[in-house]
């Protein structure tokens, strides 16, 4: 799933593209709004929410999220798309750009006012203007027992951080994934390096956590399975590890053991980011 700066990155391209212009064209394909035809419309703005796309027009707002796969393609208009046209989801035309989300996770068409339905559940936003350090370390620290690296994937908590950097930053402050929020203590160190990181990578097409930009030197520990660690040299563990919701449907025992329908792989070095006792 794409992290927040390349969805900050994604909606300046849309806003960059369509901001100020009347639709010329709109094709929604979802059921659900495929009779919503925005053309005609101003395209007011487009920006980014943590991993939420919103494209404001004056009285309604569309909403798209990439979810795993999903990306905004922009082309002059008449160019050939570079994705399958099946995989479209919805069009929205200029006299100058197209613009095509392929494989969208996500598609809504609601009121300006309504907004909140969609993004108000989201804590401080990592590269928005509502960002507050103090904020989502309180929010983080409201579940003491939870594991750390399940606390920044969380959304309510802040909004932006994807298993990338929830590997890379536990990485860089040397704190096993696993390890409950009361016992993590750097956290405050851990949000500001959040937010330093993805401002530093939102005007970049490829994230880096190391400082460097060659494409096999980019990060310390994501996706490095079995690699040295770049600091100690000892092989990058990896484990499927299951998520909130996982653990919630075992505990209810609703869920089939060992398939863990929302578990991501985690990736860590044994050696720097010791478990703890």
């Amino acid at each position: 799933m794409p992290e927040g700066d390349t969805v900050w990155r994604t909606a300046q391209r849309l806003h960059q593209a369509l901001s100020g212009q009347p639709l010329t064209g709109c094709d929604i394909r979802v059921p659900r709004f495929a009779e919503v035809d925005l053309a005609g419309q101003v395209v007011l703005e487009t920006t980014s929410r943590g991993k939420h796309i919103l494209t404001r027009f004056e009285q309604v707002t569309l909403h798209t999220h990439l979810r795993m796969d999903g990306a905004w393609h922009i082309y002059r208009a008449g160019s050939p798309w570079r994705s399958p046209a099946f995989e479209a989801r919805v069009v929205l035309a200029t006299s100058s750009w197209q613009a095509v989300g392929f494989r969208l996770g996500n598609v809504d068409v609601v009121a300006r006012a309504d907004e909140h339905t969609l993004v108000g559940h989201l804590g401080p936003d990592l590269l928005g203007p509502d960002w507050s350090s103090e904020e989502a370390v309180r929010r983080i620290r409201s579940q003491p027992d939870r594991p750390i690296g399940e606390a920044l994937l969380d959304q309510r908590n802040l909004a932006g951080i994807g298993n990338l950097y929830k590997a890379e930053l536990c990485f860089l402050l040397g704190v096993h994934l696993d390890t409950p929020v009361r016992e993590v203590g750097v956290l405050v160190q851990l949000v500001h390096k959040a937010h330093r990181l993805l401002s530093a990578n939102k005007q970049r097409a490829e994230q880096t956590t190391t400082g460097d930009t060659r494409r096999d030197q980019r990060l310390w520990v994501y996706r490095r399975a079995g690699q040295p660690c770049r600091r100690c040299r000892t092989p990058i563990a990896s484990a499927t590890l299951p998520t909130a919701s996982d653990r919630a449907r075992d505990s209810s025992q609703q869920s089939a053991v060992g398939s863990p329908s929302q578990a991501r792989v985690s990736y860590w070095c044994p050696t720097c980011q010791p478990p703890v006792d």
